[in-house]
């Protein structure tokens, strides 16, 4: 008797070892997506040739609490409200077409965006046929696609204080801040560092 409860208490034992490890392995699988890397989804085209839809990256979200966004940077973010319009991307103000949203509704979506940082606070940016002029010099930008929409064209303007400008580098087809305003420091979730599928394009980003 002493022997068949010795192998039953070995094997409750073994089970709850088990159950334990389970446990410990989901604990630290969420607590890696939570505080330092996510995957997501590229859920448009806005980010073509880049990033194609459908293909997944790598997030650094431990960075994000240690330094601000850089320009070229690629970054996930929550969008400002306004980009939840279902009809047309929404500004806090109106503004004439050759100018830039620089008003974004108050609140974010919960929704995840991918775009390049392009303006940080105190920049002052225009576009002309989609290419980025910041402080009076182009910037190279050999990732973005050129187009002639008026909204590839924008005056002049200055990031403000605390908000980064985001556009995508597909600028013919990307709702980004030119549409809803520059966005604010606080909706930053972290910086894409790198691409893990498809296969044939895992790499460094």
């Amino acid at each position: 008797m002493a022997r068949r409860k010795d192998v039953r208490e070995e094997e409750e034992h073994s089970w709850l070892e088990t159950v334990l490890v389970v446990i410990g392995a989901l604990v630290l699988a969420l607590g890696i997506q939570q505080f330092l890397v996510k995957p997501y989804k590229i859920p448009s085209p806005s980010m073509v040739p880049t990033l194609a839809e459908g293909q997944r990256i790598l997030v650094n979200r431990v960075a994000n609490n240690f330094g601000d966004p850089q320009n070229g940077q690629i970054v996930v973010f929550n969008p400002p409200a306004g980009a939840g319009d279902t009809v047309a991307e929404t500004c806090g103000s109106p503004h004439d077409e050759d100018e830039v949203c620089l008003d974004p509704v108050e609140g974010k979506l919960d929704q995840a965006y991918v775009k390049r940082v392009v303006g940080e606070p105190g920049d002052k940016v225009r576009v002309e046929n989609g290419n980025v002029i910041r402080n009076g010099k182009p910037v190279d930008e050999p990732y973005a696609q050129t187009c002639d929409d008026q909204t590839c064209n924008l005056k002049e303007f200055t990031v403000p204080a605390g908000h980064y400008f985001m556009m995508g580098d597909n600028r013919g087809n990307s709702e980004d801040s030119r549409f809803w305003g520059p966005l604010p420091r606080e909706y930053v979730i972290g910086r894409a560092f790198a691409t893990y599928w498809p296969p044939k394009r895992i790499g460094g980003l």
